[in-house]
């Protein structure tokens, strides 16, 4: 078989699952999860044959016309490099490990059928963005990414958290793929072709005429889809959706997709100072803003997604220095141990019967009930805090190493400032991020108080899932030496300077946060003093999801004086929980306008243009209902009206005379 074939079979598979599944979900339920599972699985070893077979040699490339359409045709194509083939590995790994865990976490959701199609869609849709040489075929599975994010955000749509947040995330990554599409159409126009390799082409040798306007454009898809400021305010609320889907929206597919697209049309961006200084600042306000958020949030998978926004701008910090490579390399590190992190939480859910970090804090016994967890989250936190020898370590100082790289005038087309600015951002926000994922650690895991509340056994594959995404949160660093030949050739490995300084950045932060832990331990209240309300034995997620007053009452509200956030933050706390009040203005700007204009369409339509349709309608109806009475069969009553006519008209006229 040949290696496109193979390709053509990686997104074919999960498709075709979700099909079946979906067509046999309600007949044959028994089929569900070999439906799940198998061709996810099955898409994840050929996407490891195909990188195998495609190795380091030169990029791979075929394609077939799909259909005539004029001056710019569309094809259906396949580019396979040292870029998509590994990423479409990190695709199908997590994907298999969120469909395994989904299997147990969701065993007891009437609605798994649906959900476990829609994961396999995803997956596809995904697997597409990644393997495509055609922006057209592309922007299929990118869009096809955000309707299945709009139903598995919204899976618990009982609870109106789920219900706003599926529109939300809908309607913000929609409003980012207008001028996205727009961008498109106008680089294909620049161009002549939607081949991805034709662009680059063009772009190489100057036929671009608007690359500025172009790349400003495509960066408004990538901020919704990647979360980046100031499109980023779906993200934490997509939370709402069940945990396997926040593991697989934030590790691998979604929010990633951004980044591989920008990655790809690099030489598109680096024609545009302009745009590698947006691309820069966007970056350096999204790291920094959101990493103080996370240290404020008090949902533990709030805190992960602030997390993922944050990394996410070192992923596009790293391609505003014009380092695609690192870029890459920290989106697959980070693919790794955020699928690690969002698993491991989910299993604390169910341990704790709770989101709420205030709450696990008053548990003792939170680390004996789930072991697991605590070892593999305890490994993906490292490797998040960027600590040696974790992946997440290599990552993100190859990242640091090229900012500092264009900050000394090293990096051609790059500007020095923007090189200083994703510099200082990615120092500042290694401090932040030790400091929330040092909190994280001894809320879940060093609580005192009550026991946790008795729930169900866990199911030994969401265990298992976590044991496999361990192995490359805490080994994928030894692969730092032979990424370069998969990517650019350009050198991954840390430099001394950003390394020591980077290290003892989080090394600070983490000090510092068990200092303030240490600090306020003492002010903690027992559980049973902020709430005599006991936990529902065996909540599930939708019950915990969100808000958590359902398991523990007035918990959710009531503040945790023994969070070392607090005492970290002081009074820049309280707009870090709300994300910095960037909802509220988008609110005052956007919201209430467009509803207050939708009021007045309403009443416009509803009093003044149904009167007058009513009114049309009434008025013949009226006359006819005097012209009727008027028909008595009467001739008497018939001849004296035509003597009156008469009489009248003969008046006229002699007065007209």
């Amino acid at each position: 078989m040949t290696l496109t074939t193979l390709a053509a079979l990686v997104p074919l598979l999960p498709f075709l699952g979700a099909a079946a599944g979906l067509l046999l979900g309600r007949s044959a339920p028994g089929f569900v999860r070999p439906l799940a599972v198998l061709p996810t699985l099955a898409a994840f070893v050929l996407a490891v044959l195909v990188a195998v077979r495609q190795g380091t040699g030169p990029a791979t490339d075929a394609g077939t016309r799909l259909t005539p359409t004029g001056s710019v045709p569309i094809d259906l194509a396949l580019h396979l490099d040292g870029f998509s083939v590994l990423i479409a590995v990190l695709v199908g790994l997590v994907a298999t490990c969120v469909q395994i865990y989904s299997t147990g976490y969701l065993r007891d959701d009437p609605r798994y059928p649906s959900y476990a199609a829609l994961v396999s869609l995803f997956t596809a849709a995904m697997l597409l963005v990644v393997y495509s040489g055609d922006l057209m075929v592309l922007l299929v599975g990118w869009e096809v990414m955000g309707i299945c994010s709009y139903f598995l955000v919204g899976h618990y749509w009982e609870t109106p958290q789920a219900r706003s947040a599926s529109i939300k995330a809908f309607l913000v990554t929609k409003l980012g793929d207008v001028p996205f599409l727009i961008g498109i159409f106008a680089l294909a126009a620049d161009a002549g072709t939607f081949r991805i390799n034709g662009i680059l082409t063009a772009a190489a040798s100057g036929q671009l005429h608007h690359p500025t306007l172009v790349a400003l454009l495509l960066l408004g898809g990538v901020a919704g889809k990647s979360a980046q400021f100031p499109l980023h305010t779906w993200l934490p609320d997509a939370m709402a959706g069940p945990t396997p889907i926040s593991a697989l929206i934030h590790a691998a597919t979604m929010v990633a997709a951004g980044v591989y697209f920008i990655a790809r049309l690099l030489p598109v961006f680096a024609l545009s100072a302009a745009a590698l200084a947006v691309l820069a600042v966007m970056a350096a306000v999204t790291m920094i803003g959101s990493a103080l958020a996370a240290l404020a949030q008090d949902d533990i998978k709030r805190v992960l997604a602030y997390s993922t926004i944050g990394q996410l701008g070192y992923m596009t910090g790293a391609l505003a220095v014009g380092d695609r490579s690192a870029a890459v390399f920290h989106l697959l590190s980070h693919g790794a141990f955020k699928a690690l992190l969002f698993l491991g939480a989910g299993v604390l859910i169910h341990a704790a019967g709770t989101n709420s970090l205030a709450a696990m804090s008053r548990m003792r016994d939170l680390r004996e009930r789930a072991p697991d967890a605590m070892w593999t989250v305890t490994i993906a936190l490292a490797a998040l805090a960027a600590l040696p020898p974790f992946s997440g370590f290599f990552s993100k100082e190859s990242v640091l190493r090229a900012a500092e790289h264009a900050a000394g005038g090293h990096q051609p087309h790059v500007p020095v400032a923007v090189g200083w600015t994703v510099l200082a951002a990615g120092l500042a926000t290694a401090l932040l991020t030790a400091a929330y994922a040092t909190r994280l650690y001894l809320l879940a895991f060093r609580g005192s108080g009550g026991q946790a509340p008795e729930q169900h056994k866990l199911p030994v594959v969401m265990n298992a899932v976590l044991w496999v995404l361990a192995v490359p949160a805490l080994s994928l660093g030894v692969a730092v030496g032979t990424l370069p030949k998969w990517f650019d050739g350009t050198p991954l490995t840390p430099t001394l300077t950003t390394s020591i300084v980077g290290v003892g950045l989080a090394l600070v932060g983490i000090a510092v946060t068990g200092a303030a832990w240490r600090v306020t331990a003492a002010r903690r209240v027992p559980l049973g003093v902020v709430t005599d309300v006991e936990p529902e034995p065996g909540a599930t997620e939708a019950v915990a999801i969100a808000t958590h007053e359902q398991a523990y009452g007035d918990i959710a509200a009531a503040p945790d004086p023994a969070d070392p956030g607090r005492l970290l933050l002081g009074r820049l706390h309280r707009h870090a929980a709300h994300g910095f009040h960037l909802d509220a203005v988008y609110s005052a700007l956007f919201v209430r306008p467009v509803l207050a204009a939708s009021s007045l369409v309403r009443f416009l339509d509803r009093e003044v243009v149904e009167t007058y349709v009513q009114g049309a309608g009434a008025t013949p109806r009226l006359l006819g209902a005097v012209v009727r009475r008027a028909q008595t069969g009467n001739v008497q009553t018939y001849l004296s009206a035509l003597l009156a006519g008469a009489v009248v008209l003969a008046v006229l006229v002699a007065t007209g005379a």
